[in-house]
């Protein structure tokens, strides 16, 4: 297959670019219009939706994963819309874009977010639930829906709602090693949240699975099978670097500290079952924590 890929340089896109090369794919990257391409890269603006549509001729299937970065600086306004341009509009204006291809693409595989559930508290949530209200539901919601042109237009299309993606060189894992690194790592609030994972192997390939299976689309729970509560994280997690887990960080302090993102992406809870992955049984390489996180540690 011909594969393009939006967000290559992030620590997903990265990633799946690497492995579906390895794999015998061609692929090549979306770029910003007027920065460094290879031969075969398309440039685009996300923003002004210009787009080199010449160069999607021909290609059999998109991987979209730009997005400006959720957890960097607080969520002011205008940090907001950013999310929102990047995720809400730039989806908008690709999708309109393969439509308008003498061939469009036989698949578009595009990122969302477990954040789609809003907190659930323990509800088991699968691809069925219905989203939540907060800000990170309700961009996720809209995200997600800019995607149905290209499913009306027969386009197979798999929207993967990612959880905390565990990586020793980037995301959220390299954040939390360094309290435990010092001794002071403890649980997040009251620690009763729960967290639905993955491992960056993990997500690559079901990347890649989610591209060559035809069975697969519409909204995909991309977790591992076993979610955990923050305070067994917290556990799991101090085993492994062999550190100490009797520091909490009270609630009232991560709110202080980062806003109304700490509530979303800390102390909401979403206990996220990939039951459309389970139904056409898919073999998940790194099905429980301690194992995952020994493999991603190198413990």
């Amino acid at each position: 297959m011909r594969i393009l890929v939006s967000g290559s340089s992030g620590l997903v896109g990265s990633a799946v670019l690497a492995e579906l090369r390895r794999a015998g794919h061609t692929v090549n990257r979306l770029v910003r219009a007027g920065g460094t391409g290879a031969p075969g890269d398309v440039g685009w603006d996300p923003v002004s939706g210009k787009i080199e549509a010449a160069g999607l001729e021909g290609v059999d299937g998109i991987v979209h994963l730009a997005g400006a970065s959720i957890a960097e600086g607080r969520w002011t306004e205008s940090r907001k819309q950013l999310l929102r341009t990047s995720r809400v509009d730039a989806t908008r204006h690709l999708v309109n874009g393969l439509l308008r291809l003498t061939r469009p693409p036989k698949v578009l595989v595009s990122a969302s977010a477990v954040g789609y559930y809003g907190d659930r508290g323990d509800e088991q949530l699968t691809e069925a639930c219905p989203a939540g209200n907060d800000f990170l539901a309700q961009l996720a919601r809209d995200w997600e829906a800019e995607t149905q042109c290209a499913t009306q237009n027969g386009i197979r299309t798999v929207m993967l709602r990612f959880g905390v993606i565990l990586s020793s060189t980037g995301g959220a894992l390299p954040r939390m090693l360094l309290p435990f690194k010092i001794g002071v790592g403890g649980r997040l609030g009251s620690g009763m949240q729960w967290m639905s994972w993955l491992t960056l192997t993990e997500t690559v390939e079901i990347v890649r699975h989610a591209l060559e299976n035809t069975a697969l689309s519409g909204a995909v729970n991309a977790v591992a099978p076993s979610p955990v509560r923050n305070i067994e994280f917290t556990k799991v997690l101090g085993r492994v670097l062999r550190r100490p887990t009797l520091f909490p960080a009270p609630a009232f302090a991560l709110r202080l500290a980062l806003g109304e993102m700490a509530e979303a992406l800390l102390l909401s809870s979403q206990r996220v079952v990939p039951a459309r992955l389970q139904e056409i049984g898919y073999p998940f390489q790194h099905p429980a924590l301690e194992a995952a996180l020994r493999v991603v540690l190198m413990r």
